[in-house]
């Protein structure tokens, strides 16, 4: 069975390769040349456990292992991009108020096309309801201020709240996670860790 199942994607993924060259038969030579060393080195890891997949965050997003994507592109109301970038100056471009959410790993807002629309991105720990109900629970009013700049934006109370990030959010179809299996909470506990350690090798060494 396992040789059977060897055999099924061997020749599932020279299907992928045959469909790959077949689409960059127009793509610059530089392009068809990273492609074939690419696949070249695909070929030789055949044999080993290939990388677990991208699979769905729950409502909208990619997880990989227990790290979650999310990704906004949303117009901004007028005087919005000027409300926003004022009060991120005001913290000085650090949101370390999401700390109190304890599950965020990273967030950045960017403005883009003179300040007509905005990216947001981020990565947490879990699925994808369970993140927007942490940020109604622990900051909510965080929220409002920053997505009040928002074309249309709701409230983050407004039931139709999580319908509008949903309606916005595009998913990453390749994405990548150095450690998709350590948490924000077994980050800091390995960190803690660390530095009793390093505190206990000084007091040796002493």
């Amino acid at each position: 069975m396992a040789d059977m199942t060897s055999d099924t994607q061997s020749a599932s993924a020279e299907e992928q390769f045959k469909q790959l060259r077949e689409l960059f038969a127009d793509a610059p030579e530089v392009g068809k040349s990273a492609l074939e060393r690419v696949l070249s080195e695909l070929k030789s890891q055949a044999s080993m456990t290939p990388p677990p997949p991208v699979e769905s965050a729950g409502r909208v997003g990619s997880r990989l292992g227990k790290v979650s994507e999310l990704t906004i592109l949303v117009p901004l109301a007028p005087g919005g991009a000027k409300r926003l970038r004022a009060f991120l100056q005001l913290l000085n471009g650090n949101l370390a108020g999401a700390d109190k959410v304890g599950t965020v790993h990273d967030m950045r807002f960017v403005f883009l096309d003179n300040d007509t629309r905005m990216l947001f991105a981020t990565t947490f720990d879990g699925d994808w309801d369970p993140y927007i109900d942490d940020f109604i629970a622990k900051i909510p009013d965080y929220l409002d201020i920053i997505d009040s700049a928002w074309d249309g934006w709701p409230g983050i109370r407004d039931p139709g709240a999580k319908d509008y990030l949903a309606a916005h959010q595009v998913t990453a179809e390749g994405w990548y996670v150095g450690n998709p299996d350590l948490t924000v909470a077994d980050i800091r506990r390995l960190k803690r860790i660390g530095q009793a350690v390093d505190t206990f090798l000084d007091a040796v060494g002493d």
